[in-house]
C-alpha cells in the first residue's frame, strides 16, 4: 500500500513537471464580429452580410451565421425543412443522432422549420472550432434522412463517413492562411 502511494505521488510530480515545460499555446485573439466576417468570407468570397450576420455558401448549401455580440452568442444554421411534416420515427433519429453523431451542430425545430445548428460562445469560439462547426452543420442537413452525421468522427466505416470528413478537411485548409 505505501509502494502505491509512492508510486502515485511519484507520477503526479512528474506530470506537473512535464506540464511547466509544455510549449505556450498558440493562443488566438477573441473572436468578434468583424474576425467572424474575415473567416466567412475566405471561406466564401461572396458571402454577403446582413444584420447582425452573414449568409453564404457551404458545398452549395446556404448557410445563416447570426450573431449576438450583447449576449456572446453565435449561431450557424441552415434550412432543411418544414417541421410539420416530420414523422415520429425521424424526430426519434434526430435525437438520437444529437446524441452521438452530430458532434457540435444539433438538429433544432424553430418557427415551423427543421434547422441544422452550430451554436457557440461568439468570443471564446476558435477559428477551427468555427470551421468545423460550419462543415459538421451542411454535414448534418444534408444527411438528414440517410446518416444523421455531422461526418467529423463517425463510428463505423462507409464511403459516406470519408465524404463527410471531405468537407470539414477542405474548410480546415481554406482556412490556415487566416
Amino acid at each position: 500500500m505505501i509502494r502505491l502511494a509512492f508510486i502515485l505521488i511519484f507520477a503526479a510530480g512528474r506530470l506537473v513537471a512535464q506540464e511547466g515545460e509544455a510549449e505556450t499555446p498558440n493562443i488566438e485573439p477573441p473572436m468578434t464580429y468583424e474576425r467572424l466576417g474575415n473567416i466567412l468570407f475566405a471561406l466564401d468570397p461572396e458571402a454577403q452580410p446582413f444584420g447582425p450576420g452573414f449568409q453564404m455558401t457551404v458545398a452549395d448549401v446556404q448557410v445563416l451565421v447570426i450573431t449576438d455580440i450583447n449576449a456572446d452568442r453565435m449561431r450557424a444554421m441552415v434550412s432543411i425543412r418544414s417541421a410539420e411534416t416530420l414523422s415520429q420515427e425521424e424526430l426519434v433519429r434526430m435525437m438520437q443522432a444529437n446524441f452521438d453523431s452530430t458532434l457540435d451542430a444539433r438538429y433544432a425545430i424553430a418557427n415551423g422549420t427543421l434547422w441544422a445548428a452550430f451554436i457557440h460562445p461568439l468570443s471564446l469560439l476558435e477559428k477551427e472550432q468555427l470551421i468545423s462547426g460550419l462543415a459538421q452543420t451542411v454535414n448534418i442537413a444534408k444527411t438528414f434522412g440517410t446518416l444523421y452525421s455531422g461526418g467529423a468522427a463517425e463510428f463505423g466505416g462507409g464511403d459516406s463517413t470519408d465524404l463527410q470528413r471531405a468537407l470539414i478537411e477542405e474548410l480546415l485548409k481554406k482556412g490556415e492562411e487566416i
